[in-house]
Parts: structure tokens; sequence; C-alpha cells
């Protein structure tokens, strides 16, 4: 019936398309009427409508929502993730520029770490290959600093190279081996069975200590470890830093150690449960992941 319709009926089936349509439906609806793509994005053009109009309302939100911070190819993760459209990276980038939206500059700061002389130095295990294939097969770990005021705070962490979860975490105001110890034990009480399990990390007076020497292979884990002053040795975890104060600390006017201590946990919280990251199918979060792979 509906092909027997003039062009007046095509122009009625126009409507009712864009009446019911969002971004994701256009191709069906066109092909339930009967009429083309080309035909119906033409029918918007006379009418001097935005065909983009309901993608770029999407992507004004999903930018509000996450407080402008990310670039296109992270927002094109977080539109599929929240609101199930999974738009082409393309045309997030160029919808971006149409409207103006920019991610918020990464302020990048270096700060120069004090090394003590280690006492035990383990070989390069790793060897940049940061793929595992299942979890607790390799970790990463590091310590790194923030300051407010004239105060500092250390974050220890470890990151689980499976799916890129932070499997434990601990803050403090002293750099010392008790914050590395602390971060293991709880690490090792969330995962019973590390037998075989890599952990990486640099040469920190921290990690070629006895005291962390003498831990990892009670619980059967090989420890390895970066080639002196070579972070590119340690680069997941240098990321995970990274993208924590860039998108967890320095948008923000952090006052004392109390509130950049609640930062750190609301944005780790964030980045296992929340963040998308491309490598994980595409579009999954670091748990996410985990429980599919466990399914």
């Amino acid at each position: 019936m509906l092909g027997n319709l003039d062009a007046g009926g095509k122009e009625e089936r126009y409507k009712l398309i864009e009446q019911a349509a969002n971004p994701r439906q256009v191709t069906d609806l066109c092909q339930l009427f009967g009429v083309s793509r080309s035909g119906y994005y033409a029918y918007l053009k006379r009418k001097g409508n935005d065909r983009d109009a309901e993608a770029k309302r999407l992507l004004r939100t999903v930018y509000k929502r996450y407080e402008g911070k990310y670039g296109y190819r992270q927002l094109q993760l977080f539109l599929w993730q929240d609101d199930g459209v999974w738009m082409n990276h393309k045309k997030v980038l160029r919808l971006m520029q149409k409207l103006g939206l920019q991610a918020g500059i990464r302020r990048k700061r270096r700060f120069n770490m004090t090394y003590q002389a280690g006492e035990r130095v383990a070989e390069n295990l790793l060897k940049r290959d940061f793929t595992a294939e299942q979890p607790n097969q390799k970790w990463v770990t590091d310590v790194t600093q923030y300051r407010v005021g004239e105060r500092w705070l250390y974050l220890s962490a470890v990151k689980d190279l499976f799916n890129n979860e932070i499997v434990a975490y601990q803050l403090g105001e002293r750099n010392d081996n008790e914050l590395v110890l602390q971060t293991f034990a709880k690490a090792f009480a969330k995962q019973k069975d590390v037998t075989g399990l890599v952990v990486h990390s640099d040469q920190g007076f921290q990690y070629t200590s006895h005291a962390y020497h003498d831990m990892l292979p009670k619980v059967g884990a090989q420890i390895s470890m970066s080639r002196r002053g070579n972070c590119l040795d340690n680069a997941s975890m240098e990321s995970f830093f990274s993208h924590l104060k860039t998108e967890g600390l320095y948008p923000y006017d952090i006052r004392n150690l109390a509130e950049a201590q609640r930062r750190i946990k609301k944005y780790i919280r964030f980045y296992n449960r929340r963040r998308p990251q491309r490598k994980l199918n595409n579009k999954l979060t670091p748990i996410e992941y985990r429980r599919q792979f466990a399914a």
C-alpha cells in the first residue's frame, strides 16, 4: 500500500518519520515506510531542518554530564554506554567542532621523584607487553604524588593489565615502604589466588626493599622491574595516573588534603565502574569486562 502513494504521500511519510525518529531509528523507519534515507534528508533540508539536531542535543548533554573534560573519542564511548547511541567518531568530532565543544585542557605537571639507592633489583619480565589474557596474570604498580599547598599526598596503586582495573590503592602523607605494603595487603585480601602473577614496578626504593621482595614470593608472585630511569617500561601505570590527575584533580580548586583524598577515591570508583575504555571490547568499563569474562 505504501508503495502506491504519490509524492504527496511521501511527504506524509517523511513527516511521520520526523516525528518518531531519533538518530538510531531513521534507517529502520525509512525502510518501513518505503522511502530512501537520502529522500528523507532532502525533505529535512527543504524544510530548513538540521538533520543532526538530535545528535547535537545528545552530544551537548553528555559533554555537560562529564563536565566538558573529554574529547570526541571518549564522548563516543559515553554516548554508547549512557544513551545506547553508537555514533561514528568522525561524526562526533565534526559535530563537536560545529558546536564549539572542546575537551578540557590537559595540564601536565611534572614532578621529580627522588629515589634512594635500591637494595634489590629484578629483571624486566614485562618487556612493555601490557596485555593479559586473564585476571591476576600481570599487575603494574607505582606511587604518584599530588601537592596541596605546602603538603603532599601520595597514592600507591595496583592495576590489573587484563582489564585495566585498579585492584587496590592506598593514600598517605608519607611516601614510604608501609604505603606500598598496605596497598598489596589490600590487593591480596581481594585476590586470593595469585600464583604465577607478574608484578611490575619501577626501581623506586619501596620496590627494591627487602620487605617488598620477601612479600611477593610468599604468595607465589614474580617481581618485574623497569630499567633504571625508563618510564615507558611502566607506561600503563603512568597512563592511569595521568588520567586521574587531568580528569579527577586538576579541573578542581582543591584546597585541602581531605578534599584531594575524596576526589581520588571518587575518580577511582568512576574509572573502574563508569569510564568505558576503547581497548575493552571498544566500550566496556574495567569491571564490566571482568564480569563478562567470568560469565
